[in-house]
């Protein structure tokens, strides 16, 4: 992801030195070469008093209701998560719960992370209720809306049952005692941010209000909770992995407009990893990835609610130092879930073990990227969005039943590891019962003065202001996306078209069949006039093969076309099925594969297979190599690839 680095680091070296009180210029070297240092005082003092300012957005994403999936990739994936959202048996999901408050249940318990002895037990309710909201609102499926409804009822029955000041979980509070007392115990606030995430869900997207009482009850017993402990305390509770907790707070205010929230979630701040980050210094090693994304976006919320600019300046560092020097051509990042090495050490990184990019990570960075994307519009946001995207989500999903892994592993000879119907409900496949049912959320934007056209996959666009737009593309097996308006609103407003910035240099955007403007690699092409029905935009987007080699191992290369991962194809051979599906989310160990080194010039003698796009052959030492999208890649294959 050279280009992308680029053009990040330009940016944001230019946004810090103009906005940032803190830096200190060095010498007379040029801009380039200066050494630049910061005050390192704590800015991270006392927190919890502050009111409600929130933060008008520089772009807002339409509503999921707004934006239809049409025929394709990303369709097919959404149709195959719900279908197995609807095989889940609701009534398995709340026994636990039952039980948990005394109440009878006769239904067969879950096997994997929701099996009765399992701590974290009551996590996957979280993510089904958030799955069943957004899918709800991207398609009006009435039959999740009912699910999600009659989870909540249950819940709630369960939350009186136990009288406890509002508790509710699937477990005892005997963890959170354990919690308390500094014994080590599996994340109890993880899991309850997960179920209150899901009822604001299902109150915001599905129009369930006793969802919001529910949590309302929720986050009045972590308030007593918590206020019951001093600072110390509770910077010892949050050592331990707690989700979002801050995030949902936070979000928890914005919606009831009660500042009390706010000062509740300002008890998960850990300031170890906050104060850091806003003198711009990437101690990240050694952390546990998904773990600290899942703090800072409870940063961003509390800059979007409060427009405290220090929690900004953490999530954009943040987001920065991981897409700069922690991030694989995939978009996925970490080794086993954790930062092994110092920035820029990737290529170390990744010839370290089996299990390398978790995909809650991957899910989690892309929602701070949208985040990001609402303060200041910008192609890069969208570029690193869709790499993850193309790449590493939709080359989790099986299109054939729905089911997703946990790790997407870097190394040569492995394959694709995926969960089962009722014996595992990894964190992963919650947060991809979540991502595949809001598809669509980032493909357009909008701002006063008209719409982003981000992404290119077949939709269409039908605005609360009366403009309807419809996408006709099949990228990336062709490089090339069409808009046609099928209704304006009368009035002047300006289509601002994302020019990618991995694009070849001679891109074309036609209106109507004659040119239109100059459209620039890493740029919006604004494009402004009274659009009317029948208008027609269309965007040529000549992709380039590029050899993306790591920085600390320049002897190791990926393949990328366009935004597209290419995988070397290895054969299965004679693998046991039980290795395909695993009840754990870490997969066997990668026996030795021979991987074929790659010529420096592959990008040239690669040739595309006509019957098959985004497949490419080339001869090598008189081999002949098959190269395949990641996404596509269900047997062994090779991202990454010695080059000779």
């Amino acid at each position: 992801m050279d280009g992308l680095r680029t053009a990040v680091r330009r940016r944001e070296l230019t946004r810090w030195l103009a906005i940032s009180p803190f830096a200190v210029c060095a010498g007379t070297a040029s801009a380039q070469d200066q050494v630049w240092s910061y005050d390192t005082s704590p800015v991270f003092g006392e927190l919890g008093r502050t009111s409600l300012r929130p933060v008008t957005p520089s772009a807002r994403g339409f509503s999921l209701a707004e934006v239809h999936l049409l025929n394709g990739a990303l369709l097919d994936a959404q149709r195959a998560n719900v279908a197995y959202m609807k095989r889940i048996d609701i009534d398995r999901l709340l026994h636990t719960f039952r039980l948990n408050a005394g109440l009878p249940s006769d239904a067969k318990p879950l096997g994997g992370w929701e099996a009765p002895e399992i701590e974290l037990r009551g996590h996957f309710a979280g993510h089904y209720l958030s799955a069943c909201a957004l899918g709800y609102a991207s398609t009006g499926d009435t039959e999740l809306k009912r699910r999600g409804d009659a989870i909540v009822e249950e819940l709630a029955i369960c939350q009186r049952a136990l009288d406890a000041g509002g508790y509710l979980s699937a477990f005892p509070t005997e963890l959170f005692d354990r919690l308390a007392s500094g014994k080590w115990v599996w994340a109890p606030f993880y899991t309850l941010h997960k179920i209150m995430a899901g009822l604001l869900d299902m109150h915001d997207l599905a129009g369930n209000r006793a969802a919001l009482q529910v949590l309302l009850g929720m986050a009045t017993w972590t308030d007593t909770w918590t206020a019951a402990r001093d600072e110390a305390a509770m910077l010892r509770v949050i050592n331990q992995e707690f989700g979002g907790m801050n995030d949902i707070l936070y979000r928890l205010a914005a919606v009831t407009q009660d500042a009390r929230w706010i000062a509740v979630g300002d008890r998960f701040t850990k300031k170890s990893v906050f104060e850091p980050l806003f003198h711009r210094k990437d101690t990240l090693r050694g952390l546990h990835m998904n773990e600290h994304v899942a703090q800072i976006l409870g940063a961003a919320s509390r800059f979007d609610t409060t427009g405290d600019v220090r929690f900004r300046q953490v999530a954009d560092f943040f987001w920065d130092t991981v897409v700069e020097g922690r991030t694989y051509a995939t978009g996925g990042s970490s080794n086993k879930e954790h930062w092994i090495v110092d920035s820029n050490r990737l290529g170390f990184e990744a010839m370290k073990g089996d299990n390398h990019q978790e995909c809650c990570c991957a899910y989690n960075m892309m929602k701070l990227t949208a985040q990001r994307f609402a303060w200041r519009p910008d192609v890069a946001l969208i570029d690193y969005y869709e790499r993850n995207l193309l790449n590493h989500r939709l080359g989790m999903i099986d299109p054939k039943t729905g089911m997703t892994g946990y790790f997407l592993s870097l190394t040569p000879g492995a394959w694709k590891t995926r969960g089962t119907e009722d014996t595992t409900f990894w964190c992963c496949n919650g947060t991809a019962l979540e991502e595949f049912n809001k598809l669509t959320s980032m493909v357009y934007a909008q701002d006063d003065d008209g719409i982003f056209v981000n992404l290119f996959v077949p939709t269409r666009l039908e605005t609360k202001s009366g403009i309807r737009l419809r996408q006709e593309t099949s990228f990336p097996a062709q490089s090339r996306t069409r808009l046609v308006v099928e209704a304006g609103n009368r009035r002047e407003w300006t289509l601002r078209l994302r020019i990618p910035g991995w694009a070849s240099k001679d891109p074309r955007v036609l209106i109507n069949g004659k040119p239109a403007g100059t459209p620039e690699p890493g740029s919006y092409l604004a494009m402004r006039r009274r659009w009317k029905r029948g208008d027609v935009v269309d965007l040529e987007l000549p992709m380039r093969m590029t050899l993306e080699r790591f920085n600390d191992r320049p002897g190791v290369g990926a393949l990328v076309y366009g935004p597209v991962v290419l995988a070397q194809q290895l054969a299965m051979g004679s693998m046991p099925p039980a290795l395909l599906t695993t009840q754990g989310p870490e997969m066997a160990k990668v026996s030795p594969v021979a991987v074929t080194a790659l010529p420096a010039d592959i990008a040239d003698r690669l040739r595309p297979e006509p019957a098959s796009p985004l497949t490419f052959t080339a001869d090598v030492n008189g081999r002949n190599l098959l190269f395949k999208p990641i996404s596509d890649s269900w047997e062994r294959y090779a991202v990454y690839a010695p080059v000779a």
